[in-house]
C-alpha cells in the first residue's frame, strides 16, 4: 500500500465530469478518480473548512461510528477493475479491525472528516497512475500507457497491449484537463 494525499478535485472542461486527484505522498505520481458531483462536493466542503448548517450524509457517517466507540483507521483504494474503482474503509472496532467495502469517493469523504490516512494499492497506481513530465508538464500514465519501475525492486516492468487499451479512456480524461498548476504546492 502506497500513501497519499488529496491533491486537488478537478473538473473536465470537456464533459464537467469531477475527479479527485491523489498524490502520492511520497513521489510525483498521482491517481485521477471519477467521482459524482455529491461526493465531490462532500470531500471539498471538509477540505475547505466551510461550515453546513446541518450535517452531511458522510458527516453523519463519522458521527455513528464514533458514538459506536469504532475509529476509521485507514482507506485503501483496493483495485481497478473494468474502468471501476473499489476501496475499503477499514475500522478498529472494539481491538479489532473491520473492512467495509465502499466506493472510493465515499471512503475519501469519510478520510478526510476523520483525518484518516488514505492509501492506494501498488496495482491500482501501476493501472491509472500518472506522472507529469518534469519538462513540459504534461501527463504520462505511469502504469498502463508507459512501462513502469516496479518500486520494490527498481526494475521496469512491462504492460501488455490490453491493458493500455483498457486505461486510454483515463488517459484520454487526463488530457482534457488543466494541469497548469498542477504540481505547483499549495501554501
Amino acid at each position: 500500500m502506497i500513501e497519499m494525499s488529496v491533491e486537488s478535485i478537478r473538473v473536465s472542461l470537456m464533459n464537467y465530469q469531477r475527479v479527485v486527484i491523489l498524490k502520492e505522498k511520497m513521489a510525483n505520481r498521482y491517481l485521477p478518480i471519477w467521482i459524482g458531483p455529491a461526493e465531490a462536493e462532500a470531500i471539498h466542503v471538509k477540505l475547505q473548512n466551510i461550515a453546513v448548517p446541518r450535517p452531511l450524509t458522510h458527516d453523519l457517517l463519522t458521527s455513528v461510528i464514533g458514538s459506536l466507540g469504532a475509529k476509521v483507521n485507514f482507506i485503501v483504494v483496493t483495485d481497478l477493475r473494468n474502468d471501476t474503482f473499489y476501496a475499503k474503509i477499514v475500522l478498529a472496532v472494539d481491538g479489532k479491525e473491520m473492512e467495509i467495502d465502499s466506493r472510493p469517493s465515499d471512503a475519501l469523504a469519510l478520510a478526510v472528516r476523520a483525518n484518516a490516512p488514505i492509501f492506494a494499492d501498488e496495482s491500482v497506481l501501476d493501472k491509472a497512475g500518472i506522472l507529469l513530465d518534469q519538462e513540459t508538464g504534461q501527463p504520462s500514465a505511469a502504469g498502463a500507457a508507459a512501462p513502469s519501475s516496479n518500486s520494490s525492486t527498481g526494475e521496469a516492468k512491462k504492460v501488455n497491449e490490453g491493458d493500455i487499451k483498457k486505461m486510454s479512456a483515463f488517459y484520454d480524461f487526463i488530457n482534457t484537463l488543466d494541469l497548469e498548476d498542477f504540481d505547483k504546492r499549495k501554501s
